[in-house]
């Protein structure tokens, strides 16, 4: 354990976090992604849903400055009714976080998969909302 980090940042978080440079993503991903068979890093956050990790994360890690949208998330499937509440969650957190009011872009179910390919990591959540997954750009710590 330490001082000011979060009980739900894992030690293989944590480092995964510290190695990631500026405009490395991370993928939070819901219980339905196919994290496994995407994640060139997998990082297992059984248990826990995405919003307090992703309150967790942003007290350690900047999102980028230099691009619009520094966070993504699974645009619906055209046709789906499913319902997004949870991103209301997300932004309220961000903006806490951030004060960036409007940080998301959406991004196409097969864009998203494509991209979370690339990512720097996936963190496997059991969260149970739909298209709860939400991609993270790292910003810069200025020192």
């Amino acid at each position: 354990m330490l001082y000011g980090i979060s009980p739900l940042i894992s030690p293989e978080l944590l480092k995964v976090l510290a190695e990631m440079g500026h405009g490395d993503e991370i993928v939070l991903a819901d219980g339905n992604f196919p994290a496994a068979s995407h994640a060139a890093r997998l990082i297992r956050c059984d248990g826990h849903g995405v919003p307090v990790l992703l309150d967790a994360i942003l007290k350690l890690f900047p999102l980028d400055p230099y691009v619009e949208r520094p966070a993504a998330l699974m645009q619906v499937v055209p046709g789906d009714t499913a319902e997004t509440p949870i991103w209301d969650e997300y932004r309220t957190i961000v903006e806490s976080h951030t004060g960036i009011a409007e940080p998301f872009e959406q991004v196409e179910r097969f864009a998203f998969y494509e991209r979370a390919k690339k990512a720097y990591a996936i963190v496997a959540t059991g969260e149970g909302a739909l298209y709860a997954n939400l991609i993270l750009k790292k910003g810069v710590i200025k020192g």
